[in-house]
């Protein structure tokens, strides 16, 4: 098991990032201590406006949402790619309605409070990027102690399997690949749960018919906004019989590391060319007897499962708050 017992998510709040919230919130060993947004499956005004709804559906509005950087480093502006619109819909959670959040934003910015968590929590607490990684590399310039004290583990990258994007590149690596680059270039802890590991880790019809026959607000969400993404699924990847965990497999290492199968590495990540957006080792590091990135590479697919559903099914049951 991890020793973590505080936990920040940097969610671009699509359905598996909905799915992960639900995951942290459902996981007795873990505090969440605030979200910040970011952009991938969403623009963040329309992430945070996410996040809020669904503390609230979840029973939590107490957990502050923090609003982080708007589009990428190398870009001006940011607007969602159509197959992310179409995999999560136009509102990101799969056209499901939820209520307006009563809750506000934060006025601190996201960057602000993950330099500000790092310092004051130590070790105590991971923080799990699920979509670019441009805020995390903003905390990484802004100071340095970040860097060296922060315990990241994000979804992202692709190193034994294709990309899900072009052939190299995942999602959210893409989405800014100079700030993934920043980030596993000069942190000295993070773990990659990328396509190699949360594409054995599907989800079916089955499951989310257990969330509708609970009939909770938060359970139907829940069933509604999975169906959508696994319908999706089925178009875009037929042959996997399911829509992959993504984000609440990252949620679920930070909570229990033996989950999978790690092989350490120091990363790069290509910023030119054909390859840019691709995960790989870092070619100057390759000796470097210190590895500062754990690759997963291995998963334990039906243990992993078993802990979704219990999880999740705190969440949809109200039985955690």
């Amino acid at each position: 098991m991890s020793t973590y017992t505080k936990i920040i998510l940097d969610l671009d709040t699509g359905i598996d990032d909905a799915l992960a919230l639900a995951y942290a919130l459902g996981s007795p060993e873990l505090e969440l201590i605030g979200i910040t947004a970011t952009y991938g499956n969403v623009e963040v005004a329309t992430g945070v406006r996410n996040d809020l709804a669904l503390l609230e559906l979840f029973g939590r509005p107490d957990i502050p949402v923090f609003a982080g950087l708007e589009h990428a480093r190398a870009k001006d502006n940011f607007e969602v790619l159509e197959i992310s619109a179409f995999i999560h819909g136009k509102n990101g959670i799969g056209e499901v309605a939820i209520p307006d959040p009563q809750a506000r934003v934060a006025q601190k910015s996201a960057v602000d409070f993950l330099i500000e968590s790092v310092a004051r929590y130590g070790d105590e607490l991971v923080i799990v990027p699920t979509g670019a990684m441009t805020n995390i590399a903003a905390a990484i310039e802004q100071d340095p102690a970040f860097a060296q004290n922060a315990h990241i583990v994000f979804m992202g990258g692709a190193l034994t399997v294709p990309g899900n994007v072009s052939p190299w590149a995942e999602a959210n690596i893409n989405q800014d690949p100079e700030a993934a680059d920043i980030m596993v270039r000069r942190s000295v802890d993070n773990t990659m749960i990328g396509l190699d590991v949360t594409l054995q880790t599907l989800l079916t019809y089955k499951e989310t018919q257990q969330w509708r026959a609970i009939g909770t607000p938060a359970a139907l969400f829940l069933a509604d906004a999975t169906d959508y993404y696994i319908k999706a699924y089925d178009v875009t990847a037929p042959h996997l019989g399911g829509c992959g965990l993504h984000d609440p497999l990252a949620v679920g290492v930070a909570v229990d590391e033996s989950l999978v199968e790690t092989i350490g590495i120091n990363l790069k990540v290509d910023t030119e060319g054909a390859t840019r957006g691709r995960t790989i080792g870092d070619e100057t590091r390759l000796n470097d007897p210190q590895k500062h990135s754990q690759v997963a590479v291995a998963v334990d697919t039906q243990r992993f499962l078993a802990e979704f559903m219990q999880r999740i099914g705190r969440v949809a049951r109200g039985e955690y708050a």
